[in-house]
């Protein structure tokens, strides 16, 4: 699945794929996403509804966010490039008898296949590890259908984004693996909304996500200095 065509970095899957054995250890490499995970849920729950609908997690990893919205009533299709972190994910959604489809295949390919297929199309914490974020964020517009909804999360680039982000989280808070994120691929707001648009999609908010290392709480609201979501939707209806 490594082809020239495909906009992945294979640094990055190796990255991940190595750790796919403790997608589920709450207390793991991982813990900073199943402690986020209800957060994101909530976000993506309160604009858009996930009962019955048919939903497209691009770089679902181990399946966090997709078994929990699978839970919510949504007809899930998860998507990786890395086949570690699917076998983790299909194990894992067996165990707790949920039913969701896990794929091996970029968000592109899915997007030629089916294009406008998606009610609502989710991308977490994937931009900030792909060589062209806006061939991503274009290929999730062409995939969700006319009045769905595309959720997207990344972090800012700035000097306070470095220091919390990378210096404090990975470095010395040990929220996340030394290395998890490189400071050149990080995504300012002003120019991930830019895609968006370019894709043909509305820009409806953007939300911050902050941590507070003295309660080790994470909420949503305020600037979006260092994390953020940005909720989008698709003109028209279906």
């Amino acid at each position: 699945m490594n082809g020239p065509r495909h906009n992945v970095d294979a640094g990055e899957l190796d990255k991940f794929a190595r750790l796919a054995s403790q997608w589920w250890d709450a207390e793991g490499p991982f813990k900073p996403l199943h402690q986020i995970n209800p957060l994101r849920l909530g976000y993506i729950e309160q604009r858009a509804q996930l009962s019955s609908a048919r939903v497209l997690d691009v770089g679902c990893g181990g399946g966090i966010l997709s078994e929990a919205m699978a839970e919510r009533g949504a007809n899930v299709v998860g998507i990786d490039l890395a086949a570690d972190n699917l076998d983790a994910a299909r194990k894992h959604a067996a165990a707790s008898a949920l039913d969701l489809e896990y794929r091996e295949i970029d968000v592109e390919t899915i997007a030629d296949e089916g294009p406008a297929s998606f009610d609502i199309v989710t991308c977490l914490e994937v931009l900030e590890h792909v060589p062209e974020p806006g061939r991503i964020v274009a290929a999730c517009a062409r995939a969700v259908r006319p009045g769905g909804a595309v959720f997207l999360s990344t972090i800012n680039r700035n000097l306070k984004s470095f220091l919390l982000a990378i210096v404090g989280a990975e470095y010395v808070l040990g929220l996340l693996p030394k290395g998890t994120h490189e400071y050149a691929k990080l995504i300012r707001p002003a120019g991930l909304a830019r895609a968006c648009r370019a894709a043909g999609l509305a820009v409806e908010e953007l939300t911050g996500m902050h941590y507070n290392p003295l309660l080790k709480t994470y909420t949503l609201g305020g600037n979006v200095d260092v994390n953020y979501f940005v909720y989008t939707t698709k003109p028209g209806s279906a």
